[in-house]
């Protein structure tokens, strides 16, 4: 899905919401335990009943992997189910030496056919190239994250340009891609913050963490980090997922996700994305 396919599809359903599928095993709902596949049954009820609110989905890579051979068959089995008219991501946040990121690049879009995955920038560009030159897909790199961590690296300034590392890993990475190819993540949590990535970043898409669960605010947001293409591709994961433990978790997750998809739709309405 290219830049322009994203933004037909923001503007059709009137949303830039990711729903992220980070379905624990020891959180899903009791009666799909006994099923052959629990897992992508969750999965795929969340996607039937999400799947005109969403613009995008987002498997959580260490979810599956940790259930062995049968979560790669779930993940599998998830990722070909979701529409062709939704952006898949695979949150893998991958990031090693040039040759293992070639391999790494071929799971993930060759094998599992994903339009983009989260990439850690902290070993540098070759490490990224080979996410970058594939045609029609993505790098989505981390830049500003919400976690309490994130002070150990991204706000040390550089002795030498007095930038944050957050603002370095932006200026620098920016010239390994393009607009059309390379998103980065930025962490709701720091909505205030979306000022100063966009003076680096003023036409790039974010992708964003943190609504819902994790407290972000999507009002801050949409006010300092939309541009004129959206711009935004804010996740939620725990808020839509786990909204009923019950046999209608699946109705409940659609009422959750509908009700940010409203608060979008006014969001998009405000910026003149739509009428």
């Amino acid at each position: 899905m290219n830049r322009s396919e994203l933004f037909k599809e923001i503007k059709d359903k009137r949303s830039f919401l990711c729903v992220g599928l980070d379905t624990d095993i020891d959180k899903i709902p009791a009666h799909l335990l006994d099923l052959d596949d629990p897992i992508f049954e969750f999965n795929k009820q969340i996607i039937d009943q999400t799947k005109d609110l969403a613009i995008a989905y987002k498997p959580n890579i260490a979810f599956y992997e940790c259930l062995g051979p049968k979560g790669w068959e779930s993940l599998k089995k998830t990722i070909d189910y979701i529409p062709n008219n939704c952006f898949v991501i695979a949150d893998a946040k991958r990031g090693d030496i040039g040759n293992t990121s070639l391999y790494y690049a071929k799971t993930y879009f060759d094998h599992l056919d994903c339009d983009a995955v989260t990439v850690a920038p902290y070993m540098g560009s070759d490490s990224v190239t080979p996410f970058i030159q594939r045609d029609g897909k993505w790098v989505i790199l981390l830049a500003l994250t919400s976690n309490e961590g994130a002070l150990n690296f991204q706000f040390i300034r550089s002795q030498v340009s007095g930038k944050y590392f957050f603002e370095e890993v932006l200026d620098r990475s920016k010239t390994w891609g393009n607009e059309d190819n390379l998103m980065y993540v930025v962490g709701a949590t720091r909505a205030e913050m979306f000022v100063d990535i966009r003076k680096h970043v003023p036409d790039h898409f974010l992708l964003v963490p943190g609504l819902g669960a994790q407290g972000g605010d999507l009002a801050s947001v949409a006010k300092f980090g939309m541009n004129d293409t959206c711009g935004l591709i804010v996740n939620a994961s725990r808020s839509i997922l786990y909204a009923s433990e019950g046999n209608d978790f699946a109705e409940a997750a659609r009422r959750e996700a509908q009700k940010i998809q409203v608060q979008m739709e006014d969001l998009l309405k405000n910026k003149g994305l739509i009428s």
